[in-house]
């Protein structure tokens, strides 16, 4: 058996899940503008051992989201994953933001899945998978025109999933397009990816391991 915390910082959305063989077993998170995740993530760790009768040393992996994402979310959430594996001596598993998120759509209903999340102006994170969650394009970092994600929507339905589909909107058409925009990265999709990666020893070593930011960081002050 295999008790897995997961660990969902990499946007506005804190979130924290417990997963018992994949299965998850409790929920708690919370979205908001102002990123809580810095106030809210050890509460919410404390919260789901509880809802699930768990104490922490029943804990055999942590996983955390690793990218792409907000730096600081990113930072906040692959920090705290690497103290408990340090201090309880448990492996580090980390799920591709973008991955978790397909998970998020009725996949019969579609034919690819394109997760984005909003970056700065007219970019996005964005990567492309097939109904079955098979990865069809690797995540990169995009401008939105009038040509993207073209080939897809030439060959079948395609579903724009997250905040960086409202970018889309009035500007990539398509009568096979379909959008949903509400939806943001959560610790709810990790739990059966998590466990298939702990079934394979698919461990990070946790002294070295980085999130992934897929884009070099820029500090902006603020304007006078």
């Amino acid at each position: 058996m295999a008790t897995i915390l997961n660990l969902e910082t990499a946007t506005t959305n804190c979130s924290v899940s417990i997963a018992i063989n994949g299965r998850t077993e409790a929920l708690k998170e919370y979205n908001s503008a102002n990123y809580s995740h810095s106030e809210q993530l050890h509460l919410f760790i404390e919260d789901v051992l509880e809802q699930a009768s768990l104490k922490i040393s029943d804990l055999d992996a942590v996983a955390v989201s690793m990218g792409p994402g907000s730096y600081t979310g990113l930072r906040i959430g692959v920090s705290s994953a690497k103290g408990l594996c340090f201090s309880l001596d448990i492996p580090l598993l980390s799920i591709p933001t973008l991955k978790s998120m397909s998970y998020q759509s009725v996949g019969g209903e579609v034919d690819f899945i394109i997760p984005l999340l909003d970056a700065r102006r007219m970019e996005v994170y964005a990567a492309v998978f097939d109904k079955n969650r098979q990865q069809l394009r690797e995540t990169r970092a995009e401008i939105i025109d009038e040509h993207s994600f073209k080939a897809y929507v030439q060959q079948g339905k395609v579903l724009l999933l997250g905040s960086g589909a409202e970018k889309c909107k009035g500007i990539v058409f398509g009568e096979q397009l379909v959008f949903n925009t509400g939806t943001v990265p959560s610790a709810r999709e990790m739990g059966s990816l998590s466990f298939e990666k702990f079934k394979l020893n698919d461990f990070e070593d946790v002294a070295y391991f980085e999130p992934y930011y897929l884009k070099d960081f820029i500090l902006q002050g603020k304007k006078k």
